[in-house]
């Protein structure tokens, strides 16, 4: 056990890092490999996808998405950003969007019925570069595999005992809903300031997050519990956005109107 311990102190040292808006993480894995992560997971998504055919439609998101991207370094400067972005739609009903390392950007057609306007549109995409820049993936996998070293552990030392498996069930169950589930929240609501920010510096109205979400909220069906989520229930979120606006309104009128209509 000490010999392990010894052995994964340089990593966790190595690993120690901030996130943009300044809260302590550990993200153990090389960025360079996240990068490969999701470059090939976005080439198995455009292999699995039918790119959209619709070409004003792709010129929007393309367009949202690079008045974002332009901000990153004045609003983040610490942030560590690909040097290239990749922006697909992709022709699938369902309203989503992500990012991925490596500078993938997926938006479905579906989320522009949801998403009604740029700046909706751009509250989406902010909060998934928001992720990417905040390392949340990197952060994620780390914690996933801590956990599963811990599980390790506990079966290693503990042959033998009739009641190992309960307890290594008890300590599986307890990290996920105890840590990986809240976290996963923590990780929601950062990427939601991150993004708020990002919008309104690009020159997007910010307050259209909250219309966003309850656009969200009258096409979605019933949300589970949320200590059970991964995710803030709406109401939560748009309070929390709510609180978030005479922060985030200054920068929306210092910057430039965009307009992605065109």
């Amino acid at each position: 056990m000490r010999f392990f311990l010894l052995a994964i102190l340089p990593l966790l040292l190595v690993g120690c890092d901030q996130t943009p808006t300044g809260r302590d993480q550990l993200a153990l894995v090389p960025e360079s490999m996240m990068a490969d992560f999701g470059r090939q997971t976005f080439v198995q998504l455009q292999q699995q996808l039918p790119v959209s055919t619709d070409e004003s439609a792709r010129r929007k998101v393309q367009c949202v998405a690079e008045h974002l991207i332009s901000r990153i370094p004045a609003r983040f400067p610490g942030a560590t950003m690909p040097t290239t972005w990749e922006v697909v739609l992709f022709a699938d009903s369902t309203p989503n969007a992500f990012a991925l390392p490596g500078g993938k950007i997926g938006v479905n057609e579906g989320l522009l019925k949801v998403a009604q306007s740029d700046d909706q549109l751009a509250a989406v995409v902010g909060h998934e570069v928001a992720h990417v820049l905040a390392k949340h993936g990197n952060e994620r996998l780390t914690q996933e595999l801590g956990i599963k070293t811990v599980l390790f552990i506990v079966g290693l030392f503990s042959e033998g005992d009739a009641d190992t498996e309960n307890i290594r069930q008890a300590l599986g169950v307890g990290a996920y809903l105890g840590i990986a589930l809240p976290f996963s929240r923590s990780h929601e609501q950062e990427a939601d300031a991150m993004g708020l920010e990002l919008m309104a510096s690009a020159g997007f109205d910010p307050r259209q997050s909250i219309q966003l979400w309850r656009n969200m909220a009258a096409a979605g069906g019933a949300q589970p519990m949320e200590f059970l989520s991964t995710h803030p229930n709406h109401d939560s979120r748009i309070k929390a956005l709510e609180e978030r606006m005479g922060n985030t309104l200054p920068l929306y009128h210092q910057a430039s109107p965009v307009n992605c209509e065109r």
